[in-house]
């Protein structure tokens, strides 16, 4: 009996076709294995029936833990058999089927470590030891098939030994395009901030040693460089926090080990799982009330983002120090894409960082960190990427066509939706100047070819002055593909819908601006949505509040304050006596005064964000945004230990959830209460108004689940007390488990409207 047999899925890179060998050989098989240009893999077996049959029992039950089978495809051959052994055939080119991927970088296994630290081994402190089970796979390939030659590994020649494992059927690093040793493959090695060589014969551990002391270093990982500090140590967070115009922005760390995080951060058994998992996320921890670490590291918080080692070289930084952890920080110059090439890192970074930690190695696509936190035992994205990306988020159904989805502005990522596969790229950032939208379409481009999509339609968002719905255009002119402009709430929703597979949902999206439907900005929304209609229904908003100044109002949210306050009392003397939290101090205090008399120019916004800026800067606990989401995230903070101590009632009029009352009072309630009850206060007003207006409209609309969507889904307090609300009158509520809540997920929601919905 003879058959061919075409795989697609995560299937190369994963140290699949050693494991066909295998099991080919095990069966009594004869024929090939194969990769394809098209990311899958093709095999011709022959032998009796039954030994084909027990294969394909084995491929099913015994697959790489790394490998995703999406489908197989068996075709029986006619003719006599050709074959006397099983061979793994050099790869081919051709490109037949579509929606296979490579898979995400993976951190170090347990065997490379263990080898790493044997001395006699000789890959003993090697700092990129990897093998068929972990080690860059995104970030390398340049082109497919996944071959050594198609990755940035083709100019290290393997050594004889590494050859030998290569092409050892019993060996794991048999076939596995990333082995290398000191002898033969990519060397790591110290500069200083001037690209000056340090000669060193342990530039690793030096690296470690420099860091313990209060240095600030680069390092070149596998995605991109980190700038990395101590954590114990002011003076050097200082100077990172100047030298990246970071004033406040909280750092990532990475803890030595699992028991390290645990002595200055809380971890559940969900954190605990993330972070050892092979896709090694930063986690949002909540610190321990014994936290040690500078207050510089994360200010004003109440968790810390925190992972662990993800290659050999960040175990070897911590071997000859005593720290529990080091600032991981992106190395990213402001609104730029993280930084991945070495030329481009002295350039950028020199003046940041004291000493360079480089490797020679080239980074093909760079990849940003993947972030986390658990609401209860739920995974909640706020940036999926390393780890992650492009790892598809499977779907129950097929889409009608393949959609590029290119998302908003914001935290951005791009998704291609192929059939039952919707492919998110990794963390692009904020699209605001030329290099991010150059990373954006690089990204966008290099997603479509490794999966061999046939992209027929292009979605974006309905903004016109967007940089991403300009792509988009001229992207649908060039191909002939159709434009597609999808409402950023709605997005959200459609987002929230197709990840759990309903049909229709009334979903609470709350951020801080999306272009509405009528030209207004939108970002505290109650739609019913439905897969029978591309569009949506606006059922209900929060109270549109005037937003004075426009972008200023998001920066000083003593604008969103005052014009909030001002409905309910004179806010003169209060914003006089703030005004020095603001550019212009009284001069713009009063400006601002003469706008609210006069009412001229004001434009309105709906915004969730913008009322929460407003209540942490009411309550003092933050007057200016430095880094997006910041008065929200210092609000949930000042609240994690508050209690609902005014127990105010929903002012619901019509579908209009009543703000300015709230804000009003907790105005009249300070000093009174204390800061944590007033924070929680506010947040409970809002999640129970929110849920309320969505239960009256669900039942209204005859919908059975209510989700909750947006950048602020991302707060825990406001999703447990949505999630108790609406649960408790029976209705299901849907959050986001596979995709990030904010902004990152848009480019999957429009993709979703354009392949899914009805037009």
């Amino acid at each position: 009996m003879r058959v061919k047999i075409n795989i697609t899925g995560i299937v190369q890179g994963v140290g699949f076709r050693p494991f066909i060998y295998r099991i080919a050989v095990q069966n009594g098989l004869a024929g090939y294995v194969r990769n394809r240009g098209d990311a899958g893999v093709e095999i011709l077996l022959e032998g009796s029936a039954e030994n084909i049959n027990n294969f394909l029992r084995d491929l099913k039950n015994k697959k790489p833990p790394l490998a995703q089978i999406h489908s197989t495809i068996t075709t029986e051959l006619s003719g006599d058999n050709k074959y006397t052994k099983f061979t793994i055939y050099k790869s081919s080119a051709e490109k037949e089927l579509a929606g296979s991927v490579i898979p995400p970088d993976i951190a170090i296994c347990s065997e490379c470590l263990a080898e790493l630290r044997e001395p006699n081994n000789p890959r003993h402190d090697y700092f990129f030891i990897t093998c068929t089970d972990c080690g860059p796979r995104f970030t390398i390939i340049e082109q497919l098939p996944y071959d050594r030659e198609n990755t940035t590994m083709r100019e290290f020649k393997m050594c004889s030994y590494c050859q030998g494992e290569y092409t050892d059927p019993l060996n794991r690093r048999f076939h596995a395009q990333t082995v290398a040793c000191p002898a033969c493959g990519p060397q790591a090695y110290l500069t200083t901030n001037r690209g000056e060589p340090i000669k060193h014969k342990d530039p690793v551990r030096e690296a470690g040693r420099l860091l313990s002391e209060g240095a600030i270093l680069a390092i070149k990982g596998y995605g991109g460089f980190h700038v990395a500090a101590s954590v114990t140590k002011d003076e050097p967070l200082r100077r990172l926090r100047k030298a990246k115009h970071r004033r406040a922005k909280p750092f990532a760390i990475m803890a030595r080990s699992l028991e390290a995080a645990k002595s200055f951060a809380e971890v559940s058994s969900k954190e605990e799982e993330l972070l050892t998992s092979y896709a090694r996320p930063i986690v949002l921890l909540n610190k321990k009330s014994r936290y040690a670490l500078s207050p510089l590291v994360a200010p004003e918080l109440h968790n810390i983002g925190v992972m662990l080692p993800y290659t050999a070289l960040h175990y070897m930084l911590f071997d000859h120090v005593d720290d529990l952890a080091f600032v991981m920080t992106s190395a990213n110059p402001p609104n730029q894409p993280i930084v991945k090439d070495n030329e481009e890192a002295l350039r950028t970074l020199g003046g940041t960082v004291d000493y360079f930690l480089l490797h020679n190695r080239k980074i093909a696509y760079r990849c940003d960190d993947s972030v986390l936190r658990v609401h209860g035992t739920r995974p909640s994205f706020i940036r999926r990427s390393r780890g992650y990306a492009p790892a598809p988020i499977m779907l129950k159904e097929k889409a009608r066509s393949c959609v590029l989805g290119l998302g908003g502005e914001l935290n951005n990522t791009a998704c291609v939706l192929l059939e039952n596969k919707a492919f998110i790229s990794q963390h692009i950032g904020d699209v605001e100047n030329v290099e991010t939208r150059a990373f954006l379409q690089e990204a966008a481009n290099h997603l479509t070819r490794l999966t061999n999509s046939r992209v027929e339609a292009v979605a974006c968002d309905l903004h016109p002055k967007f940089i991403t719905t300009r792509l988009a255009q001229q992207l649908a002119e060039e191909n002939g593909w159709r434009l597609i402009q999808v409402q950023h709430h709605h997005a959200h929703v459609a987002a929230l819908m197709m990840e759990h597979a309903v049909d229709e949902l009334v979903g609470i999206v709350c951020d801080g601006y999306g272009y509405g439907a009528d030209g207004g900005a939108w970002g505290g929304e109650i739609l019913f949505c439905t897969r029978d209609s591309a569009g949506f229904k606006r059922l209900a908003h929060l109270e549109p509040q005037p937003l004075l100044g426009g972008d200023a109002a998001t920066r000083y949210p003593l604008r969103m304050a005052a014009g909030i306050l001002s409905k309910k009392m004179d806010v003169a003397q209060w914003l006089l006596a703030h005004s020095r939290y603001m550019p212009y101090g009284e001069t713009e205090a009063k400006l601002i005064l003469q706008q609210l008399r006069n009412g001229v120019g004001v434009t309105e916004t709906t915004s969730c964000g913008r009322v929460l800026d407003a209540v942490a800067t009411v309550l003092g606990v933050c007057y200016e945004r430095t880094y997006e989401g910041e008065p929200a995230m210092k609000l949930e903070s000042a609240a994690i230990k508050g209690r609902d101590a005014l127990k105010l009632e929903p002012i619901i009029k019509g579908n209009v959830l009543n703000t300015s009352q709230m804000l009003y009072a907790i105005f009249e309630n300070l000093g009174k209460a204390s800061t944590a009850d007033l924070a929680y206060s506010a947040h409970a007003y809002l999640a129970r108004g929110l849920a309320s207006l969505a239960v009256e409209n669900a039942e209204k609309v005859g919908a059975k689940a209510v989700g909750f969507s947006g950048g602020a889904a991302s707060n825990q307090i406001l999703a447990e007390i949505m999630r108790q609300k609406v649960e408790a009158e029976g209705l299901q509520f849907l959050v986001h488990e596979a995709i990030p809540t904010g902004d990152g997920g848009v480019s999957f929601g429009q993709a979703v409207v354009a392949g899914f919905f009805n037009f």
